[in-house]
């Protein structure tokens, strides 16, 4: 996942784009980057790192223009060590694009194949986001009728990304001196919304990955994007909007709602908190089936995302529900971390107990999920240590047995703690006296009885049914050789020695 932002507004965007970033920064801490749009030119910076530390006051100085967008990175594709291929990405031709994307491409080997033999494009990075562009690009080009660009030539152009383009993608860019362009793949898997503000100069639009980000700014949450779907602000801040596939779907990740969103957001018309306390009544209500609910003292949840799901399960089990762990707010989300080794160094210095709500106690752990399990095994020693008699686990998700091709970084299944082992063999790997996972029709109904018309999810992880019906058993051996091949590189080398650092900062 990443975090992205557009915007068309009536004053600098700069701060604007800035502000709305360390909103999204849960979405990606890996590199952010913010392009902005001055008359026909563009002005770009961008770097590894947490947007507080790739942004300063001279580099902020540098971004003028009312329109613009930015993007948080979480490496899924291509090095999580290479500033080269933070995003947004540029190219000159035609008319000068640039852009930024959440999502994972699952058909880049043969676009970049396309690109190089049938395109006569050079792409630069192993990012499947440049490839995005350059197909985008292409497509504009083979569209244009002239020199000029009109609604039709950009929205024939996004039709044959989706025809082309398979995989999760919701997308930002700035066309220059045209304006700003904004879809999303034909299942909406990846989630994108925009909100309006109406000012005494006109009209403003900006458009994030999530709702958060539009209150924040101070913006009215409009509409989602729907899955396929273009919506383009021109320079006169005149909104525009196409279907431009065939056949959409709605099928969004449901991966967003049990951890990868801000509880305070609104995915698809439907509260992310709010499902979370539905999955902590489903949860409740499996654990009251498989444990003896006397014999649990207390319930702690796993700080932070886990919270609502434990709250609501203690109050409809009558347990008492008490914060067993601290976190350290400075050090970033243990998941998103680039490295194994990384990630498991990490869980001591992001989680102190209270000793007091462990010792002598027989405890409920409440996680969101369970993925690896190198975050579950270091809590439950850590519960031990501080004196808990017993150690019981709930995850407010299913067993992740399969994995995520569309944005999530847990692509092999080596690495997934639940793949060829049954729930209690999870359980004695990560320590725990117990272990209930949650139920994947219950997990649905979760955020389905929010949105009775919301029925179709992407629950590949859990079930192994990819929405977009191209990934093969071929496929994910392919990109498990891959990761494991370039995990190997970088303990030699540090990383792809072959990418040029390219850093735009003044107009094309």
């Amino acid at each position: 996942m990443c975090g992205i932002l557009g915007v068309v507004a009536t004053t600098p965007v700069n701060q604007l784009l800035y502000d709305g970033l360390m909103v999204l920064q849960h979405r990606g801490q890996d590199a952010a980057g913010i392009a902005t749009g001055e008359s026909d030119a563009f002005h770009m910076h961008k770097g590894s790192g947490l947007v507080r530390d790739v942004f300063r006051t001279r580099n902020m100085r540098a971004l003028p223009g009312s329109m613009g967008i930015a993007h948080c990175r979480y490496p899924t594709a291509g090095s999580s060590s290479d500033s080269a291929e933070s995003q947004p990405f540029y190219v000159n031709s035609p008319f000068g694009l640039v852009l930024a994307h959440n999502g994972n491409l699952t058909n880049t080997e043969q676009l970049q194949e396309e690109m190089f033999r049938q395109d006569l494009r050079h792409i630069n990075t192993n990012s499947d986001s440049e490839v995005l562009l350059n197909v985008l690009a292409h497509e504009l080009q083979d569209a244009a009728k002239g020199f000029r660009l009109d609604l039709d030539t950009i929205f024939s152009a996004v039709a044959g990304v989706h025809r082309r383009c398979k995989g999760a993608y919701a997308v930002v860019m700035l066309i220059a001196g045209y304006g700003l362009l904004a879809f999303r793949d034909p299942y909406g898997i990846r989630p994108l919304v925009i909100g309006i503000n109406e000012t005494a100069k006109g009209m403003e639009y900006l458009v994030a990955s999530e709702s958060v980000a539009l209150d924040t700014l101070g913006y009215r949450v409009l509409r989602d994007v729907a899955p396929g779907e273009a919506i383009f602000i021109d320079m006169a801040h005149q909104m525009h909007h196409r279907q431009c596939a065939q056949n959409p779907v709605l099928s969004p990740c449901i991966f967003e709602y049990v951890y990868l969103a801000r509880p305070d957001s609104v995915i698809d018309g439907v509260s992310v908190y709010e499902t979370r306390l539905r999955m902590g009544e489903h949860l409740a209500d499996k654990v009251a089936r498989e444990l003896a609910i006397e014999d649990i003292d207390v319930v702690i949840p796993i700080p932070d995302s886990s919270r609502p799901a434990a709250m609501q399960l203690a109050q409809r089990l009558g347990i008492p529900y008490r914060e067993g762990y601290v976190k350290n707010r400075y050090i970033g989300r243990t998941f998103i971390m680039p490295g194994q080794s990384t990630r498991k160094n990490s869980v001591r210095h992001k989680l102190n107990t209270v000793t007091q709500e462990f010792k002598d106690k027989r405890v409920l752990l409440v996680d969101d999920s369970i993925v690896r399990g190198t975050t579950s095994r270091e809590i439950v020693e850590m519960a031990r240590a501080a004196g808990a008699r017993k150690v019981y686990f709930a995850s407010a998700a299913p067993p992740v047995r399969f994995p995520n091709v569309y944005g999530i970084d847990m692509p092999t299944r080596s690495e997934l703690i639940a793949t060829g082992r049954t729930d209690d063999e999870i359980c004695l790997e990560i320590g725990a006296d117990a272990l209930v996972y949650q139920d994947l029709d219950a997990l649905k109904a979760s955020v389905r009885e929010l949105k009775r018309t919301l029925c179709s999810f992407d629950c590949s992880c859990f079930d192994g049914q990819y929405v977009t019906g191209d990934i093969t058993t071929e496929y994910l051996d392919a990109i498990e050789q891959t990761r494991e091949g370039k995990l190997a590189a970088n303990r030699i080398d540090g990383g792809d020695s072959r990418q040029l650092h390219l850093n735009l900062h003044s107009g094309h």
